[in-house]
């Protein structure tokens, strides 16, 4: 039992070892683009990078979930896309009400994490295919469903200001922060809430840290693990309603390539690929990191190719750091 909380005590220690480095490594970022261009730190170029944070700041929430059990999603960018194409056929097609259309993208998300986690836990079907077939699916229904087409919400403004009006800014005038912004930080008060606060939190720990010992206790892992995608599907429904009211559009050829920096947020905010570690507070540290580096290399020039070059060149070095971490 001793050695038990010992093992508890270590594994905390060196979660929130990992977040401090993380927070240490933003603000390095901070740094060193504040002193190479004085156009970083102005209010506008802040903003930027608050907003280009915010879907895939959604998206690496859902995902961290899923990673701290052990598994992968690869399916969340086009899930995303299907999401925001259904929710403008729900709202521009079909003339629905604003918050109707919202919900049946949320639903279509959480549809296309459900039918993950029954192919994964039914059919025993690794996460890494099941979820490969699933962004492929999602892929095609969209390119399907919108004829190949960008669905417009030119008549429903409403639905723009979903997340590029400013509460904030009516309520501060000057401050003027979109909010799309205030929905990735509830987002995220929400999904740490869920994995800290509730049973699907624990059981998602526990599933990473040993499935089959969670089963031999009686657990039914099955309808857990489905209830995890499902929760990961549900936050992609989201950022894809976020997408669309972004660009006032659903397009349906947009998000694959979305799950990678999803991710490699998750994963530089010390979510571990072997499962059993992660949080929601390293996860938005992790996407912060991502969309800062990627401005600021924009700012000083640097070329997209490198650009991806850098980040991919960090994810290594986040991984092998959790690597060296497990060791110790």
């Amino acid at each position: 039992m001793q050695t038990t909380v010992s093992m508890k005590k270590v594994l905390v220690g060196s979660n929130a070892m990992q977040r401090v480095m993380a927070f240490g490594a933003l603000i390095g970022l901070f740094v060193v683009f504040s002193l190479a261009s004085p156009n970083f730190l102005q209010f506008d170029n802040i903003v930027g990078i608050l907003l280009a944070t915010a879907v895939n700041g959604v998206l690496a929430l859902g995902v961290t979930f899923v990673i701290i059990t052990g598994g992968i999603d690869l399916s969340i960018g086009t899930v995303m896309t299907f999401a925001a194409v259904m929710t403008g056929v729900f709202i521009t097609n079909w003339q629905l009400p604003v918050p109707l259309g919202v919900l049946g993208g949320l639903a279509a998300g959480a549809l296309c994490g459900f039918v993950n986690g029954v192919v994964i836990a039914k059919l025993n079907i690794p996460s890494f295919i099941a979820t490969l077939g699933m962004l492929n699916v999602a892929k095609g229904l969209a390119l399907v469903i919108s004829d190949l087409r960008p669905i417009y919400f030119n008549d429903t403004p409403a639905f723009n200001q979903l997340t590029m009006g400013s509460l904030l800014g009516a309520i501060i005038p000057g401050f003027d922060i979109p909010n799309a912004v205030l929905i990735l930080f509830g987002a995220a008060i929400i999904a740490s809430a869920v994995l800290s606060k509730t049973i699907l939190g624990r059981y998602t720990f526990a599933l990473g840290s040993n499935e089959e010992a969670t089963r031999l206790s009686g657990v039914k892992v099955d309808n857990w693990k489905i209830a995890i995608y499902t929760v990961t599907g549900l936050f992609s429904g989201l950022a894809g309603v976020m997408i669309a009211s972004r660009l006032n559009s659903a397009q349906p050829a947009l998000g694959q390539g979305y799950e990678l920096d999803a991710i490699a947020a998750a994963v530089i905010g010390g979510t571990s690929l072997s499962g059993g570690q992660g949080s929601i507070l390293g996860t938005i540290i992790g996407a912060f990191i991502i969309s800062t580096l990627t401005n600021g290399l924009r700012i000083l020039s640097v070329p997209q190719e490198w650009q991806t070059v850098i980040t991919g060149g960090i994810v290594i070095l986040a991984v092998y750091l959790d690597i060296i971490r497990r060791r110790k």
